[in-house]
């Protein structure tokens, strides 16, 4: 039987969504300037995966041979043993550790939905008070300089680290991602936004830094503390690594290359081992106007490889300050399109641009150390047909808390080498149809390279500079080959295993007139739903130039036989539709965010089991409101985190006719929030334990 629901109502599946990604019109609009109705960016002639998969299978045996190696070293790997039945036919064994709740059912409710048991309350939401002396709220008087002293609006990624020497604390960094203007200002005209409308939305963007007192319910409250920040669209940053300073960054406001006013969209993140946070910018290509009126064809094509395109662009930003002007400024998008690095716990420190990471829509930068100590980030660039990034740092992290340690881990993401993947599948094209059908081998697999792209001044990439790799990484992977991917979003390793998870979440553009077809990595057409792959380094090694690589989970309704959920029976799965952000519990389970579930659902968190026998149980914890989108989910042992982004943001939705009103409920307007789970009335029960 499948999972209990928590819920009445529940809607039955499948569901039909007049918009074909998923998401309302309005969120394309605002969030990525509508990029999944304009031609993919990518119109190089890589192979996918269907092109290469026949000449993979002449190799067949030296792979397999390959991938008994690697799946004996890596002995607990998830991907060495899919899930099978009971033997005895006395069914499953008991739910793993950590994901023993009642589903959540599908549903369309206004309000975060969690399961039996749970409980939840909203910690930070738009427009609290970050730093001292912030004004209360009002969203129909509000001012550039109140939002730049209050939590920023749309928020995704989120890192919680614990507080030194300051009991049951903790430091939140949450990355605001965009504005939803249209449902923030009263009376907004999108043809002729005002200043203060444009400087209020400067200052939502960015980053949020708060400390946080820990209750011992497990509940979170903002405090004030002298490491609370705001980082904004207007704040100072250093563009460091092999880039800064090229002649491709310096602009008339800033002719050393060096200085970059703003942060736009920050998406994915992650963690270092050194205790900083990394913050990814997104989709920056459509805050600048203008691109239709550059006249150099190189610019040209540079700025059209990353989706700059038309006159004017959505917010208008370049009618108020002249960087947005590409015409004006052709340099400054090339700032914008990075990993950040802030630390937290310094105040004063000048957030980084780390130009050693490349150039993209990152998503996310998540790490790994080898064991000599170096660092690897795993990125993915969240676009249709793009590529699936990492970097491998030159030198080896210091251990321990010194100054002198810590101002040494500071260089490490300024030095190393950037690699691109390319894949190649290993079952003959011809099973590969477009339905989701196993192939023959019972898997979606294969096998695959990581590129070299550039490392520190010299350039892997025949008729580019250094330079110019990590300015038009895109490029550089169109030129080596590297394998276009669909939409590839959130990396997160698996803390025992290592083994590398990527959320590809959709791409509605497989298979049409055109377009490229399915592939073994994507082996559906019109791909509505997106899946999970799972990449095994070669030797679990992270500086490997080499991996194995399997599909996890495809995703969608279970009733429909191109889904597939690692083997588990697809009647006692949560259905799960546009994986997104990704994190992992303390027993190894996998957590899935979902952003435009194509499902008729709203959007939801989700636990998966990715070992033992239940492996590819997938179960739905909570839901939030109408139009939102789940992010940044952290599982900790007694509580949960996830980010409510864009709540109420569906079509023709205004301040005054509001498309939900959570949290405050009604007579208020909908306001992006941090929101934290815990067991009811006992706050020091584990998650998903009984």
């Amino acid at each position: 039987m499948p999972p209990r629901s928590s819920t009445d109502g529940q809607i039955p599946l499948p569901l039909v969504n007049t918009h074909h990604t998923g998401r309302s019109a309005l969120t394309c609009r605002y969030r990525c300037g509508d990029a999944c109705f304009h031609e993919a960016p990518n119109t190089s002639g890589n192979s996918y995966f269907g092109d290469v998969v026949a000449s993979a299978v002449s190799r067949r045996s030296l792979l397999r041979t390959t991938a008994v190696v690697s799946l004996g070293v890596a002995g607990a790997s998830a991907m060495a043993v899919p899930a099978v039945a009971d033997p005895d036919g006395r069914g499953w064994q008991r739910e793993p550790r950590g994901l023993r709740f009642d589903a959540v059912a599908p549903n369309r409710q206004d309000a975060v939905v969690t399961a039996p048991g749970y409980e939840q309350d909203v910690v930070i939401r738009w427009g609290d008070p970050v730093l001292p002396g912030a004004p209360a709220f009002d969203p129909r008087r509000q001012t550039a300089a109140a939002q730049a002293e209050q939590f920023g609006y749309n928020v995704d990624y989120l890192a919680l680290l614990d507080l030194p020497h300051e009991h049951r604390r903790a430091v939140l960094v949450a990355n605001h991602e965009y504005t939803s203007e249209q449902i923030m200002f009263a009376g907004y005209d999108a043809a002729n936004p005002t200043r203060e409308q444009v400087e209020i939305a400067w200052a939502a963007h960015g980053l949020s830094v708060v400390v946080l007192d820990e209750e011992r319910s497990g509940g979170l409250s903002p405090v004030r503390h002298r490491l609370n920040r705001r980082i904004t669209a207007t704040s100072e940053l250093e563009l460091t690594g092999p880039a800064a300073g090229s002649s491709l960054l310096k602009t008339s406001a800033d002719p050393t290359g060096r200085k970059v006013l703003g942060t736009l969209n920050n998406c994915g993140g992650g963690v270092t081992p050194w205790g900083t946070v990394l913050s990814g910018e997104e989709n920056f290509n459509q805050y600048f106007g203008n691109a239709d009126l550059v006249t150099d064809p190189t610019t040209k094509a540079r700025l059209g490889r990353y989706g700059l395109r038309g006159l004017a662009s959505e917010r208008k930003w370049e009618r108020f300050d002249k960087r947005f002007d590409v015409a004006q400024e052709p340099n400054e998008v090339n700032r914008h399109g990075w990993i950040v690095e802030i630390d937290p716990f310094d105040p004063d420190f000048v957030p980084r641009k780390r130009t050693a990471l490349g150039r993209f829509k990152h998503e996310a930068a998540e790490p790994r150390l080898t064991r000599d100590g170096r660092v690897v980030l795993y990125m993915g660039d969240d676009e249709r047909f793009d590529y699936f990034y990492k970097f491998v740092s030159k030198n080896r992290m210091k251990p321990g808390t010194s100054q002198a340690a810590r101002r040494h881990n500071l260089t490490l993401l300024d030095e190393g080498t950037l690699y691109v993947a390319r894949f190649s599948g290993n079952s003959p094209a011809a099973e590969i149809d477009g339905t989701g059908k196993l192939p023959s081998d019972g898997a979606f697999d294969g096998s695959g390279e990581w590129i070299a792209l550039a490392s520190g001044r010299t350039s892997f990439v025949p008729g580019m500079t250094a330079e110019e790799v990590y300015v038009y990484t895109r490029l550089a992977a169109d030129k080596v080959g590297a394998t276009k991917m669909d939409r590839p979003e959130d990396v997160e390793p698996h803390p025992r295993t290592g083994t590398v998870y990527i959320a590809l979440t959709n791409n509605s553009d497989r298979g049409a007139a055109g377009k490229a077809g399915p592939d073994e990595a994507n082996p559906r057409t019109r791909n509505r739903h997106g899946q999970i792959v799972e990449v095994e380094e070669t030797r679990d090694d992270p500086a490997a130039t080499s991996f194995r690589w399997r599909l996890f989970l495809v995703c969608g309704d279970p009733s429909d036989p191109s889904t597939y959920f690692a083997g588990f029976p697809k009647d006692r799965v949560s259905p799960i539709s546009c994986p997104d952000n990704l994190a992992f519990d303390a027993h190894g389970n996998l957590w899935i965010s979902t952003d435009g579930n194509a499902l008729g659902s709203n959007d939801g968190l989700f636990g998966v089991a990715v070992d033992g026998r239940s492996r590819g149980l997938v179960k739905q914890f909570l839901t939030v409101p109408i139009g939102a989108e789940t992010c940044g989910p952290i599982i900790q042992e007694r509580r949960i985190l996830v980010a409510v982004q864009h709540p109420g943001e569906v079509d023709g939705a205004t301040v005054d006719k509001p498309g939900s009103t959570w949290p405050d409920g009604p007579g208020t307007i909908a306001r992006p929030s941090v929101v934290v789970v815990t067991r009811s009335g006992r706050g020091n029960d584990r998650i998903g334990e009984e």
